[in-house]
């Protein structure tokens, strides 16, 4: 009588259990998700690893406790789900993402350009098991980096966050913290009222997402327009044409002569 090899895989292996953050700001949201994720049962077994109000508090878990999928909201306080989706590829392990939403204008246009997975409100058992069959084929796959350019155009406005690391880890730096930001060699410096932050960032692209709250000074420098106090004329000695003054902080920007006039506009709106 013959018997299997001892290293031979089972002919009908049982699948893997899919690890579940459920992210919403509606706790009955999130409880209907609960008892559907039991209803598949064993075809296709689920465990939910944690919950969360909103984006921040999302990335905040999955730095705790890592999920192989994220079931996210897109409206949310805080950080909506299309921010919390641009920022989860910066995490040691990337979860699927799959959008539930009661809002099918951008889910339609974004998602499925971008082939990333959505359920519309109310979720229906089917559709949300091919979803996390989807999900589970895609384990490791990078988010489409088109996600944040849709996120910008549905909520008007640029990210609330930005990333950075601190100790090998994933930390938010709110966009609302920082009074300017300095190019420096390959990398963009964010500076708060405490510390500076290295961003893997662009300053053009900064400039861009954000025009209404920061002002170009310089090739390499942005400022938060409401961190202005005035400004100086250099001497002839300086390389710069002027220095803005900040209020918060002893250190002066540089002004090229071309940026100016828009800044001296900016602060005579203000006195």
């Amino acid at each position: 009588m013959s018997s299997a090899p001892l290293n031979s895989a089972p002919l009908n292996p049982e699948p893997a259990t899919l690890r579940v953050l459920l992210v919403d700001d509606e706790a009955p949201a999130r409880d209907r998700l609960r008892e559907l994720l039991a209803d598949l049962g064993p075809a296709l077994p689920c465990t939910v690893v944690g919950e969360a109000e909103h984006g921040l508090a999302a990335l905040l878990r999955l730095q705790e406790q890592p999920a192989d999928v994220v079931l996210a909201d897109i409206r949310m306080p805080r950080m909506d789900g299309l921010e919390l989706a641009s920022h989860l590829g910066q995490l040691p392990q990337v979860p699927a993402l799959i959008f539930v939403t009661a809002y099918d204008h951008y889910a339609v246009q974004a998602f499925e350009l971008n082939a990333v997975d959505y359920l519309l409100k109310p979720v229906r058992l089917s559709r949300l098991h091919a979803a996390l069959d989807k999900a589970r084929q895609r384990l490791g796959t990078p988010l489409p980096p088109a996600l944040g350019e849709i996120g910008r155009e549905w909520r008007g406005s640029g990210r609330s966050h930005l990333p950075t690391s601190e100790r090998q880890r994933l930390l938010l730096l709110p966009v609302a913290d920082i009074l300017y930001f300095r190019a420096d060699l390959k990398y963009v410096v964010a500076r708060t009222a405490e510390q500076e932050y290295l961003l893997d960032e662009a300053l053009t692209h900064l400039e861009q997402e954000y025009p209404e709250r920061f002002l170009r000074l310089h090739r390499a420098v942005l400022v938060a327009r409401d961190a202005l106090a005035g400004s100086e004329k250099a001497g002839e000695d300086d390389e710069v044409y002027a220095w803005a003054i900040l209020k918060s902080l002893p250190e002066k920007l540089p002004v090229s002569r071309r940026q100016w006039p828009a800044l001296k506009a900016l602060l005579k709106q203000g006195g």
